[in-house]
Order: C-alpha cells, then sequence, then structure tokens
C-alpha cells in the first residue's frame, strides 16, 4: 500500500509488502522517521520531498518507507539516527547502509548519490546491524548498593555547575536524574528545576518544551510531548514534596491545567501538540493566531504517565480534579486498550499490541490509582497487564522485551531498553507491596539483575535505573495507612520520599515498614512522620 502524505513521494507503510517489493526491485529502501510533532520533519517535507525531481529520483531508486515514530516506537528506537527526523537507508532485509537526520534538498541529492553507489558496488553486503540489536547477551549482575553510590557520584560529576542541569551541549531536563538527586544531592536537583522552569516553561499556554539546543538553555525545541509533561509535573511535585517551595508547586498547578485543558481529548490524553513559531510570539499576538497542532491520538503509554503524574500531585495537594481526570484517562485505557492482559499502543489500524512501554507506564498509573484512592478497582487490571507482561515479555536473561520480535526488517532481533525495564521493575516492586506477591518483587529483581554487571558504565541518564535498583536493594519505604483519604492515608502520601509506598488498608492506625521491619504503630500524623523517620510535612 502506498499513500502520500502533502509531499510528492509515493509512500509505502511499513511492511513486509514494502520489504519485499525491495528485493523483488533490488533496491535499497528510505525509511523516513517523522513524528506529528517535528517542526524539522515538516520542513523537510515540504523542501526535500515536496521536490519533483528528488521525489521522482527517490521512487525510481528506493522503496520509501515512511513512519509515526509515536506511533511505531519499536521502529523509532532500532532506528534512530539521532533526533527526527531520520533518514535511514536499509537493505531490503531491513539492515543498516546510511543514515541522518534532517537533509535538505542538497543534501539529499548527495546522500541518494552515495547511498545507490554503494549499493551498486556492494548491495546488501553493505548493511550493518546496529549494536542494541546486535548482541543478545546483557552484562548481568547482582542489585548491589554499588549502583545507587555510583549514580550519586555520576550526578555531581556530571553536573553543570554554570547553567544547572546535565551535560555539555544540548540540554534535555532529565525528570528522572532530577528525582534521583531530589532525594540523594538535594541542591543540584533543585538547581536544575530552576533551569527548566526558567528556560522551557511556557508561561502563556503551558506545558514544558521537550529540550534546549545549547549548555546555557537557549534554542529551545518547542515541541510539547505528553511523556514528557508528565514526567515533568512529576518532578515538579517532588520538588514540592520534599521542599515545601510553593514556586514548585504552582509551576505543577501551570503543567496540570495544561494537560487538562490543551492536552485533554475529552476522554483521555492526545499524544502531543507541535512546535512552532506561534511560541515565538508575545502574548497580545499569541491572542490572535492559532495555536500549534494537537495530535489527538491516544496513546496508552502517554497516559499511563500523565495518570500516575497527576495521582501524585493530587496526593501532595488535595487537589481533587486532577485526580478525576487521571482517573478517566485510566479507564479510557482499561477498558478500550487492554484485553486479555496485554495492552494495545492506541486505538487503530495498525496499532501494535503488548509493548513494554504501554505495560509499565499504565501499570505506574495504576498503582498510583491505588495507593492514593485506594486499591478496590486498580489492582484487577494492574495483575492483569502486570501478569500479561511477565508471561509474553521475559526473556531467557530475566529482562523485559521491548515487544514482541516479530515483523520486518530489524524488528524481529529482541532489544532490551534498560530505561523501561527500569520503569516495569518500579511499577512491580509496587504492585509486591500493594499486594503482598511475591512474585511480582521477584521479576522486577530479575530485571534490573539483567543489567546490573554494567552499572559502572552508566551515566546520568541512567539514573531512573539506579534509583529502581535501591529500592528492590532496600526494599522501599511502606506505609500501609487506613482507607483511603482519611486522616493518616493523607499523611503517609505527604512523607517526603517520593519512591515509597502507601498501601491504604482495612486498619485504624498505621505502621511504617523498611527492610521489613516493622514500626510500632501510629495514631496521629505526627507519630507517622516520627516512624516513617521524615521531617515536617511542606
Amino acid at each position: 500500500m502506498t499513500f502520500r502524505d502533502g509531499t510528492l513521494v509515493d509512500w509505502h507503510e511499513w511492511s513486509e509488502d514494502a520489504f519485499e517489493a525491495a528485493r523483488h526491485a533490488d533496491k535499497p529502501v528510505l525509511c523516513s522517521l517523522t513524528a506529528p510533532w517535528c517542526e524539522w520533519c515538516e520542513r523537510m517535507d515540504e523542501r526535500s520531498y515536496s521536490d519533483p525531481k528528488l521525489a521522482a529520483n527517490i521512487g525510481d531508486r528506493f522503496v520509501p518507507i515512511r513512519v509515526d515514530v509515536d506511533r511505531q516506537p519499536r521502529i523509532r528506537e532500532r532506528y534512530n539516527m539521532g533526533g527526527f527526523p531520520t533518514t535511514v537507508f536499509l537493505t531490503p532485509d531491513g539492515e543498516v547502509l546510511s543514515g541522518a537526520t534532517y537533509l535538505g534538498p542538497d543534501g539529499l541529492r548527495q546522500v541518494l548519490d552515495s547511498v545507490e553507489s554503494a549499493w551498486e558496488t556492494n548491495g546488501s553486503a553493505a548493511g550493518r546491524v546496529p549494536r542494541s540489536v546486535a548482541n543478545n547477551e546483557l552484562p548481568g549482575g547482582d542489585v548491589s548498593a554499588e549502583i545507587e553510590a555510583h549514580m550519586v557520584e555520576q550526578v555531581a560529576a556530571a553536573f553543570d555547575e554554570e547553567f544547572g542541569g546535565w551535560g555539555t551541549d544540548a540540554k534535555f531536563p532529565l525528570p528522572r536524574t532530577i528525582e534521583f538527586a531530589l532525594k540523594r544531592d538535594r541542591p543540584r536537583g533543585t538547581r536544575t528545576l530552576e533551569a527548566v522552569r526558567t528556560h522551557l516553561l511556557d508561561t502563556y499556554d503551558g506545558g514544558f518544551y521537550r529540550f534546549a539546543e545549547t549548555r546555557n538553555w537557549g534554542e529551545p525545541h518547542r515541541e510539547k510531548l505528553i511523556d514528557e509533561n508528565a514526567a515533568l509535573l512529576r518532578a515538579f511535585t517532588n520538588g514540592y514534596l520534599y521542599t515545601g517551595d510553593d514556586s514548585y508547586r504552582r509551576t505543577a498547578e501551570r503543567t496540570v491545567e495544561y494537560l487538562t485543558t490543551t492536552a485533554w481529548t475529552g476522554t483521555a490524553f492526545a499524544a502531543s501538540q507541535a512546535a512552532s513559531d506561534y511560541y515565538t510570539l508575545e502574548p497580545t499576538e499569541r491572542e490572535a493566531a492559532t495555536p500549534p497542532h494537537v495530535d489527538q491520538t491516544v496513546l496508552a503509554d502517554r497516559n499511563g504517565m500523565a495518570a500516575q503524574a497527576l495521582f501524585n500531585f493530587s496526593a501532595v495537594t488535595d487537589d481533587a480534579d486532577a485526580a478525576r481526570y487521571a482517573e478517566r484517562a485510566l479507564e479510557y485505557v482499561v477498558e478500550t486498550l487492554l484485553e486479555d492482559g496485554s495492552v494495545t499502543h492506541f486505538e487503530g489500524e495498525r496499532s501494535e499490541t503488548g509493548l513494554l512501554a504501554d505495560h509499565a507506564r499504565v501499570l505506574s498509573g495504576l498503582t498510583a490509582a491505588a495507593q492514593v484512592q485506594g486499591t478496590d478497582g486498580w489492582l484487577e487490571p494492574a495483575r492483569r497487564i502486570a501478569d500479561g507482561a511477565i508471561e509474553r515479555l521475559v526473556a531467557a536473561n530475566g529482562s523485559f522485551l521491548d515487544g514482541t520480535p516479530t515483523g520486518p526488517g530489524l524488528l524481529a532481533r529482541p532489544l532490551y531498553p534498560i530505561g523501561t525495564n527500569a520503569e516495569m521493575a518500579d511499577a512491580l516492586l509496587e504492585l509486591d507491596a500493594l499486594t503482598g506477591e511475591d512474585r511480582y518483587g521477584s521479576a522486577a529483581r530479575d530485571a534490573l539483575a539483567a543489567f546490573a554487571g554494567a552499572y559502572d558504565r552508566m551515566g546520568v541518564e541512567a539514573a531512573g535505573y539506579a534509583a529502581a535498583c535501591a529500592r528492590a536493594h532496600y526494599d522501599p519505604l511502606v506505609v500501609r495507612t487506613p482507607p483511603a483519604g482519611t486522616v493518616l492515608h493523607r499523611a503517609a502520601l505527604r512523607i517526603a520520599d517520593h519512591e515509597k509506598v502507601v498501601v491504604p488498608e482495612d486498619r485504624d492506625d498505621a505502621v511504617a515498614v523498611r527492610g521489613g521491619e516493622t514500626s510500632d504503630p501510629a495514631t496521629t500524623p505526627d507519630e507517622l512522620l516520627e516512624r516513617a523517620g521524615d521531617g515536617p510535612l511542606p
């Protein structure tokens, strides 16, 4: 099947038929990875793929395939060349010949000639398999205290003392790294929150931009992704939880407002909002301008993240509206996208089922709901999702696959994403505490152990993995409270440890459980704080 999307290229959809057409014609594949929010993708369509000579050249010499990376994340993870648009050239078996990001007309013309020349000389022998899927061996090891300690060192060593954040080139907000630092290196965590708020928050329409091009947080890329906004909502909520600083709460409130207005489809959360020069206008000019396009696709993983973040915000601030939106989004996902323990990425044709990211993030939303609203109604779908992932996605090495390894090209090769494995492990550890079923904690520890042998080579981007290892090694703080909404339950949610698990039960007092040791019962919030080893509430 071919289609046009405003360009002059007759694109194939990613399918076995498209690769078979390349084999039959003995042509390489030109695979264009794009996203609805991507400003440079749109520019490449306008300048390169709408050039009549280039479009004809592509149609004659290549089999062109177009991929929406939000809807087909397994392709994104195997073929991303460092940003979007990605233009990657493949053999008919899906191995990589060459690749780049944005290409203007002259650059694309040169690359087309270069790839065709290499194809004529070497054919499929010129293809290569990226390292991420070339080796199935993972560096297993023990989930030890050294993993957390190493990451504490990395957070300090890689920190930009002049501008905040981590790294010396483009600045990404790294919400999981911020949260790791908030608990273990608070000054660097709060310094980064302040840099993110100053440079990436849209103070007029709300929501965060994706990243900044320069070390000093300049030249922001102004697309707004719902998963990134959810992650930053959680980070700012936790900043408020630890410090009581109202500026963090106000920033979180603005993000909640963005998610529940601009990003709300009526039933759940949209996928993204496109980048645009609109964001450079003055407020009075914006009033008369049309806001950028919102992709209304409801993606399971992004809704799980948004629900988790909104429940966390509600727990700390008593914002009942935030919890209602989170509840509605989760209900939509469970009712529409969950079947036989497997989550479908979105409702529609060509949607994949059984992606690890969907399972991990929806499960995280459900465990957050159970902690904040009580376990009734939330643990049953949580168990189904966890059991489905454990049954279908666990590899022989104990880690989780990103999805079932089937499909054309490199989709048939397994991929073990460390970040999503950490998210799944976190959710499983919470489900273990909520249900008392050890098999969930065992699966979490096995997944983390599969990567543990390489902990000393991990940088700050893996802070989420290190945090999950710390929870698994020490066991998270578990607070068992009276039913949801009671004074002791609400006090437990405000304990300044974002890695704790709160378990509402049919009881009159509360206890804190840490490392297998259970505290004396607490009957007042102050007693509970003392038992949990925490300071005053914000």
